[in-house]
């Protein structure tokens, strides 16, 4: 099983950006520590991240053909892009949606999400373990066979 973590805009800040909300942990530490947690999950992941929509966009095209689901946290896109959210549905692959921080305790306009309708679930709040979460929850949706459950 093989699942594709995608990191959106201003992920490549962690350590720098906002410590306060972040934490002192880097990309680099976050996508280390999420290869040691998939190895004990017994799945194979792929980590990307672009502050480029467009990028983006291709990225979950691509996976179609090589990925059996996706981890996403698109940052900022999460509130603004109907092209990520529309990516994800045409691929029809499972999605988790996942951000470190509580989207609904942060800025009204961060409460809105384009991608939780196309997504089997959205995990926020839980820092590095919503991805842990997210990562989870998609390894246990794809090995269920009763998933209309989600």
């Amino acid at each position: 099983m093989k699942i594709l973590v995608i990191n959106g805009v201003n992920m490549n800040m962690l350590g720098m950006r906002e410590p306060e909300k972040y934490g002192s942990m880097t990309l680099k530490d976050l996508e280390k520590e999420l290869y040691a947690f998939s190895f004990e999950l017994g799945v194979d992941i792929q980590t990307f991240q672009s502050n480029f929509e467009g990028e983006i966009v291709e990225k979950i095209h691509s996976a179609k053909e090589s990925f059996d689901g996706i981890v996403i946290n698109a940052g900022a896109y999460t509130h603004t892009s109907v092209a990520i959210r529309d990516a994800i549905a045409a691929v029809n692959l499972p999605a988790a949606e996942v951000h470190m921080t509580n989207i609904y305790k942060r800025e009204e306009f961060r409460h809105h999400s384009y991608l939780a309708p196309v997504c089997i679930g959205q995990i926020s709040g839980f820092g590095i373990n919503s991805y842990k979460l997210g990562l989870k929850a998609v390894v246990d949706y794809l090995n269920n066979d009763n998933k209309n459950v989600y």
